[in-house]
């Protein structure tokens, strides 16, 4: 082999080295980021399964809220709501009044 080709052999293997070492970085970057999408899909599994856990406590709660009121509660809501739709009607009744 002559200078030339001896130049020529070495500057492909310098380009091959540097592709190889190239790969490899790409390919432990590609491993890392492959870990972390795992990783936060377990959490983003957890986090689901607190959800529904959390919602499904809540809802008895909220079960467990509506049998507490008693029947002196709900005769309390119904004069209240009684009361409050006399008010309107008298409001309406002197909105009435001032347009004639």
């Amino acid at each position: 082999m002559n200078a030339e080709e001896e130049k020529i052999l070495r500057n492909l293997q310098t380009q091959t080295r540097q592709l190889i070492l190239r790969f490899q970085q790409l390919k432990q970057e590609n491993d890392d980021l492959v870990a972390q999408f795992v990783k936060k899909d377990d959490e983003l599994k957890e986090m689901q399964l607190n959800y529904r856990r959390l919602s499904a406590e809540y809802a008895n709660l909220k079960m467990a809220k509506m049998l507490e009121i008693g029947e002196g509660d709900i005769a309390s809501a119904k004069q209240r709501m009684a009361k409050l739709v006399r008010d309107v009607d008298k409001c309406i009744a002197l909105l009435k009044g001032l347009n004639q």
